[in-house]
């Protein structure tokens, strides 16, 4: 058996780094990620446990619960290979005893089982003659797969959410029912994935991130899992666990809310690296609002560290809670901290609170601004293009008859909600904004508009779905006023801290106060009403891009649906 194989060399290039990924949904993990995780372990390893280097510990054991390409896998066992050398100075011997004791894998297809086993086994049996282990029993080794079936109820899956209709195949077809996931006792199929009863000291990989959920109409809407994997993973009780996720769940979302609220809670999480850009870290693919990795530490709960990265470079590092008093998200930035502690320090002065990001209930901007649909218009609501007796004004974008949005009219009557805000002067405001983002690159690069243009709405009007109101305002000049503020750059970096996707609420202005509108704002009037310092005005500079309020609605900037 050749020494190279063994140390697995000769791999220029690396075919991992080459290899592309299966879809959006199961993404490939680069070595150079993989290999930023495993040193993020042992550095936080080597703190908690007195300098001791972790891949010189044969005892120690590794679960990748969702292996694909096996470069986890493959990884640590390399890290391994040179770090027990001198305890066991048989190469052959202290591979086998590797790969047979101390590395672990659930593979998520029969495909990238097989993949797996060739990464790390050189071989896709792992007790074929061919296999750098010795002591293998079976050809899955310890890298397990099996078919799994979904658990149907109502048309989707009562374990992932899939849907019934997606994926409720034939049986050569691959189903998509990760083993991990499906079962309601991840700790108790250990014995049946790897013969025996066992404690993992790390779980780290980086899971399937959505499966389709049958929504949309058309098969599109798909629905997160990857939360289903952490979660599981905290089931079975390893000293860290390190995943690799989507960053969606810091503001939380669909199907996310139950899942940002335990992670807020759980001080154990000490360290998240934080990938603006998704490209930074998984070239080539879409996958809106960034990526993420963690490693969360079961016997040294604690503050946690923050490191964001932007366009290939630490943009910053911030020790902190991930709950801020006053906060139920995560505040992905770390230059907001002291941004939001400043605003929440003047407005809460009146009232003595302190060390909260929260405002007062009655000076938050929010309590103008509507539900959604606030007069109970639905989007393709049919607006008429001429005025009948008893109509009032009607704004839409992308209804029915028209080209993209306009001004129509509708009955009174047809306004079912909020009446008491058809008659005073008010803001209209699109519900949904596609950032671009800077200079036509990926929608999650700087500087982002945040919010379409608002525009006046005057008495006796209404609006779709597609839009939100806010209001009731006391005259035209007030109305214009408060479209002042929306157009200010920090007005719009509050709201983009609360804003998980293209879609606004009434929640997503939390973090916003309001302000005397008997007069226009400006950013430079806001900045030194907060008293932000340089460096903080040069980030919220630097993250939001310039709104004009010329046009009005009829042109309203990309409001998507």
């Amino acid at each position: 058996m050749a020494k190279a194989a063994l140390e697995f060399r000769g791999r220029n290039p690396d075919v991992l780094s080459c290899i592309a990924n299966l879809s959006n949904d199961e993404v490939f993990t680069p070595p150079e990620l993989a290999n930023q995780m495993l040193d993020t372990l042992a550095s936080e390893w080597a703190e908690a446990n007195d300098g001791e280097d972790i891949w010189s510990n044969s005892s120690v054991t590794f679960l990748d619960p969702c292996t694909k390409t096996g470069v986890f896998l493959r990884e640590i066992t390399k890290r391994l290979i040179e770090g027990l050398a001198s305890q066991m100075p048989d190469l052959g011997q202290r591979v086998d005893h590797i790969l047979t004791k101390q590395v672990y894998g659930l593979a998520i297809t029969e495909l990238t089982g097989l993949l797996a086993r060739r990464t790390l086994y050189c071989s896709k049996f792992a007790d074929g003659q061919h296999s750098v282990a010795t002591s293998f029993g079976s050809s899955e080794g310890n890298i397990w797969f099996d078919q799994q079936d979904h658990s149907w109820r109502r048309g989707s899956c009562t374990y992932c959410g899939a849907s019934q209709s997606e994926f409720d195949r034939d049986g050569e077809l691959e189903a998509h029912a990760y083993a991990f996931i499906h079962t309601a006792d991840a700790q108790g199929r250990v014995p049946e994935f790897f013969g025996g009863k066992m404690q993992f000291d790390v779980v780290i990989g980086n899971p399937p991130y959505q499966l389709a959920d049958g929504g949309g109409g058309n098969g599109t809407s798909a629905a997160p899992i990857y939360q289903l994997f952490v979660e599981q993973a905290k089931k079975l009780d390893p000293r860290y666990l390190s995943l690799v996720i989507p960053s969606r769940w810091f503001a939380g979302g669909k199907g996310l809310d139950d899942f940002r609220e335990s992670m807020l809670a759980d001080n154990r999480t000490r360290v998240i690296h934080d990938y603006w850009l998704v490209g930074d870290v998984f070239p080539g693919v879409a996958i809106q609002g960034g990526v993420c990795y963690f490693l969360w530490d079961r016997e040294h709960p604690g503050a946690c560290r923050v490191i964001t990265h932007y366009d290939g470079k630490v943009l910053s590092s911030s020790t902190r809670p991930l709950m801020e008093p006053g906060s139920d998200v995560f505040i992905r930035y770390n230059e907001a901290i002291s941004i939001l502690k400043r605003i929440a320090a003047v407005e809460n002065a009146a009232d003595g609170s302190a060390d909260t990001l929260a405002l007062p209930e009655q000076k938050r901007f929010s309590r103008l601004v509507s539900s959604r649909n606030p007069f109970g218009l639905p989007s393709a609501f049919k607006v008429r293009a001429t005025q009948r007796a008893g109509d009032v004004i009607a704004y839409w974008n992308g209804g029915p008859g028209f080209k993209k949005s306009g001004k129509g009219w509708v009955s009174r009557s047809d306004a079912t909600d909020a009446g008491h805000l058809i008659d005073p002067w008010k803001v209209f405001i699109g519900k949904a904004y596609g950032d671009r983002g800077g200079g036509g690159a990926s929608r999650d690069a700087p500087p982002k508009a945040v919010l379409g243009r608002p525009f006046v709405g005057e008495p006796g009007s209404v609006c779709t779905e597609t839009y939100l109101c806010i209001g009731p305002l006391g005259s035209e000049s007030e109305a214009a006023n408060v479209c002042s503020y929306i157009s200010c750059k920090l007005t719009r970096f509050l709201v983009m801290l609360q804003k998980p996707s293209q879609n606004t609420t009434k929640k997503t202005y939390t973090f916003v106060p309001q302000q005397d509108f008997t007069k226009p704002w400006t950013d430079a009037e806001l900045y030194e009403k907060y008293g932000l310092s340089e460096d903080e005005i040069a980030f919220v500079e630097w993250m939001i891009r310039p709104m004009t309020l010329d046009g009005g609605h009829d042109e309203v900037e990309d409001l998507d649906e």
